[in-house]
């Protein structure tokens, strides 16, 4: 397997990862990730040679998840930042594994809130009263770190994805 052939699914995992563990412990998903995953889907795309149809597709996607996600916004539903993470991930799942993500994501962050919300019931031990995050996650003025599941549910539906098996053809 060589560099160019593993990008795609190295790039997309790590992003998830940071991702998830930042909006964990900073509530905050930052531009230049979900900008750097969604323009990494460009380069990622054409070296496990998507058909420039099926790229068309997957930004079609993309495009229809931000004006979504912007409306959740709008509402107050989710933050800016999960809001532009679920474009960014749809634009590599395409119209295909769109909805198991969104189902998955939904699961998991219906799960992550009761977490939360338990969390927030019990008393902080002295050790953890010193981490910011752990104080941020505990504070129930806050909300609840959704990326986290949005980044969870993108690498559990990500095998299943086009550009993941085009990428394991050619390696």
């Amino acid at each position: 397997m060589s560099l160019l052939t593993t990008f795609p699914i190295a790039i997309f995992s790590a992003a998830m990862i940071f991702a998830g563990v930042r909006d964990l412990t900073t509530m905050t998903i930052p531009n230049w990730l979900t900008s750097t995953l969604a323009l990494s889907f460009f380069v990622a795309a054409p070296l496990a040679h998507m058909p420039l149809a099926e790229i068309a597709q997957h930004t079609a996607v993309s495009a229809v998840t931000l004006l979504v996600g912007m409306a959740f916004f709008a509402k107050g539903w989710i933050g800016g930042g999960d809001a532009k993470l679920m474009a960014a991930v749809a634009l590599w799942l395409g119209w295909a594994q769109a909805l198991p993500y969104f189902v998955v994501a939904s699961v998991l962050g219906g799960g992550l809130t009761l977490l939360i919300l338990g969390y927030r019931n019990l008393p902080l031990p002295a050790f953890m009263l010193r981490q910011a995050w752990a104080m941020r996650l505990h504070d129930r003025a806050e909300g609840v770190p959704y990326g986290l599941a949005l980044a969870a549910a993108g690498l559990l539906i990500f095998p299943d994805t086009e550009i993941f098996r085009l990428t394991v053809a050619i390696s």
